[in-house]
């Protein structure tokens, strides 16, 4: 048990009294790992040294396995929706996930070198109290995302009950049409979510794995559905594959550039949180490999999509961007036992998918926000629970797009929080952070008696406020705007990113921090376990930096 709570339980021994039933119940939440005077545990400490074991190979494994996913089929939809061929489209997301791919590797760079996640890395920036709300602005995004993810997940096993047990077509539905789900999806979004809640107990450090194991199943995947398609109907005929752009001039440009805008948007809260994943890296460079990973799989599993909708064109008279749907018309007993298989591994892919993009980030700001009670993986129990169930996405799915729109767009705010982690590090304060003084809520990372750097508060606001009015509009489509606005929003994440990296870097160059401007960097291990830091530690600041600092001084011993 923490420090706290001891002393409280023996403070009421030594009155004789009993402790109350809510200090009980604290005493039993309570972290044993929880670190009152940092506010932190073991998972929020730097990552020790024998849990950095994701190498190059991992990643690579890592982002194969996030774009391989029912999600990734359906990438040129919108685009092509909207009057680009299908080249162009495939061109938009090889663009944005490239662009995308750069922001990771520069931002990852900092968990991969100080081993921390996203929700320490924010107070260098943002100050150590204003860092909280954006913490929690990523945190609502992960829980949001976490619950519409589950939705897909149920429809896999969906897929897979269809497959076994063709009556379940037939199960009769109980509930009412208020409820915007029936009996048979509800009965298979239980079982996913059954599924996966162990899972949420792997560590993270060894979570790899499952990423290994998707990586390697869910292409074969994608290429047998491509291959089937081919072979039973040939692709020289469809109007899908065969459709042009039919855009011109200045709507062409910017509809491109909406496009792009729009797969940017879809990646950037992993953009943002990409520490959270670099912080176990067994070294600097190993997680650089995602700028060439990343655009390269998104390419191909967009190819996928677009064969896979041209084909069920022909074959069935409707468009299936959704490979789901489209496994579901395979009815003989040999297309029920493919259709398991496919509907299987893509199970397999949609959990690894929530997990790296939505329960691991929110359960790391959990963990920041509570670290006497919450760490990861109970974190990752709250999120499981709050966005599959407190959220009931099929409501959400069925009845507010405006709201998804809302979500889909919160880009606007995420793009000026990347600019501005991106300008701290490697412009204003030249990657030299003091990892230790992170923790320390009176410590230089302060700013000042509010806790908030007001250069990132005043950037933050240049970056997103001007986008809103472009913004409005998608969520509610009988207001207008002037076509100057709209465009200024389809540049959202160049303008917000671009801006807000821009404005901080000059409000920090005129209004330096100076307490925080450092001559070298301190790392986790070298200042504090080499004994650079051993007349500190001799005056019991040692005991103030946690288990996990301790445990790595013993491995290095």
């Amino acid at each position: 048990m923490g420090a706290e709570s001891n002393s409280l339980h023996e403070s009421s021994a030594e009155l004789g009294t009993h402790p109350s039933f809510w200090s009980q119940v604290q005493q039993r939440l309570q972290l044993s790992s929880a670190d009152a005077v940092r506010r932190s545990n073991a998972d929020l400490d730097p990552v020790p040294p024998h849990r950095r074991t994701w190498r190059t190979y991992n990643y690579v494994m890592y982002w194969i396995s996030d774009n391989f996913s029912p999600s990734g089929f359906r990438n040129a939809a919108s685009l092509m929706e909207v009057g680009l061929s299908w080249r162009d489209s495939l061109i938009c997301v090889i663009i944005g996930q490239f662009i995308t791919g750069v922001v990771i590797v520069l931002n990852g760079v900092v968990g991969s070198r100080y081993h921390i996640n996203f929700s320490v890395q924010a107070r260098a920036s943002f100050g150590y109290y204003f860092s909280y709300l954006m913490i929690t602005m990523r945190m609502v995004v992960g829980i949001f995302w976490y619950g519409i993810n589950a939705y897909t997940g149920g429809e896999c096993v969906r897929s897979i009950i269809y497959a076994i047990w063709p009556s379940f077509r037939n199960v009769k539905n109980t509930l009412p049409a208020s409820a915007h789900i029936d009996t048979q999806f509800m009965t298979a979004y239980v079982i996913y979510f059954l599924i996966v809640l162990p899972v949420h107990w792997i560590p993270m450090h060894r979570l790899k794995w499952l990423f290994v194991i998707k990586s390697i199943t869910t292409p074969i995947v994608g290429f047998a559905i491509m291959g089937w398609v081919i072979h039973t109907v040939g692709l020289s005929h469809t109007s899908l594959w065969t459709q042009k752009t039919t855009l011109h001039g200045s709507t062409l440009a910017w509809t491109f550039l909406n496009g792009l805008y729009a797969n940017i948007g879809s990646w950037s809260t992993l953009a943002v949180n990409v520490p959270d994943f670099t912080r176990y890296a067994a070294n600097d460079k190993a997680a650089f490999v995602t700028v060439f990973v990343l655009p390269a799989t998104g390419a191909l599993v967009t190819f996928f999509g677009v064969v896979v909708a041209a084909g069920s064109d022909i074959l069935y008279g409707s468009i299936f961007w959704d490979p789901l749907l489209l496994i579901d018309q395979w009815t003989s007993r040999g297309g029920r036992a493919a259709a398991f298989f496919c509907a299987f591994f893509f199970l397999i892919s949609q959990i690894g998918v929530n997990i790296a993009a939505n329960s691991v980030s929110a359960a790391n700001d959990l963990n920041c926000l509570f670290p006497r009670y919450v760490n990861i993986r109970r974190g990752q129990l709250i999120v499981a629970v709050l966005g599959s169930w407190a959220l009931t996405p099929w409501n959400i799915l069925q009845s507010a797009p405006s709201f998804i729109s809302f979500m889909a767009g919160y880009a606007i705010w995420l793009g000026p929080i990347a600019g501005i982690l991106l300008s701290d590090f490697y412009f204003v304060h030249k990657q030299k952070y003091d990892v230790w003084e992170l923790y320390n809520r009176n410590g230089i990372y302060r700013y000042n008696k509010w806790g908030t750097n007001w250069r990132a508060f005043v950037a933050f606001f240049v970056g997103w406020v001007p986008l809103l009015p472009g913004f409005i509009p998608t969520v509610n489509s009988s207001i207008k705007v002037p076509a100057g606005v709209s465009h200024l929003y389809d540049l959202g994440y160049f303008y917000g990113g671009g801006s807000a990296m821009l404005s901080y870097y000059l409000l920090c160059r005129f209004w330096p921090a100076n307490e925080t401007m450092l001559d070298r960097a301190v790392l986790p291990d070298s200042d504090v376990l080499q004994g650079q830091n051993a007349a500190l530690m001799d005056e019991g600041i040692e005991a103030a930096l946690g288990e996990s600092v301790v445990e790595v001084k013993r491995e290095k011993s």
